[in-house]
């Protein structure tokens, strides 16, 4: 192949997902800018965004490349299997890695801001609306990552250049719109109903 056959077949396979990756920036902006109200009423929770949504591309971005990795070195098929225990090593470990970070994340940021003097929620409400957060979103990371992988890898596409796009769209979408559950979930149960 030369180098202009090479460009092509990236652009031609690298596009469609950047250009979801687009639209799907604008939505998760939309969905934050919906959630004002809800942002004002945990103090704190803008400075835990970004951690939230950094954590889910890191993740499940590593997720995804292993799962490319063992596709390409032939350690995994491309379909889910009850018996593959890589595959369900590598779920289990980006689960837990996408719990345990958001929480870190909250609990950093309710020390940060209270060694700084500023206004923030309680720690237990940080660590409910992270957890609750990270788990749903985790879940259906996990399922994107998995589906995106294996269908593209079927397709004769080059998972690597899926992956990165779509697991940032997919994390910041579903990021910002759980976390917007997750904070009306936690005051409905510190509400009490």
């Amino acid at each position: 192949m030369t180098v202009r056959e090479v460009a092509v077949e990236a652009y031609r396979e690298a596009l469609p997902a950047l250009g979801a990756s687009l639209v799907g920036g604008l939505l998760a902006g939309v969905v934050l800018g919906g959630m004002r109200a809800d942002l004002r009423s945990v103090p704190g929770l803008l400075v835990l965004v970004p951690a939230l949504l950094a954590t889910r591309g890191n993740v499940y971005g590593s997720l995804g490349a292993r799962l490319a990795t063992g596709l390409h070195q032939g350690l995994i098929e491309p379909r889910v299997a009850a018996g593959d225990r890589r595959l369900r090593a590598a779920v289990a470990a980006a689960l837990a890695n996408g719990i345990v970070t958001s929480l870190f994340a909250a609990a950093a940021v309710v020390v940060i801001l209270t060694t700084l003097g500023n206004p923030v929620a309680s720690l237990p409400r940080m660590l409910g609306i992270a957890l609750i957060a990270g788990l749903l979103s985790g879940v259906t990371l996990v399922a994107v990552v998995v589906t995106v992988v294996f269908a593209g890898y079927r397709r004769g596409h080059n998972p690597d250049t899926l992956v990165g796009p779509l697991v940032t769209t997919t994390g910041d979408v579903f990021g910002i719109l759980f976390l917007l559950i997750a904070v009306r979930t936690v005051a409905l149960v510190a509400g009490g109903g």
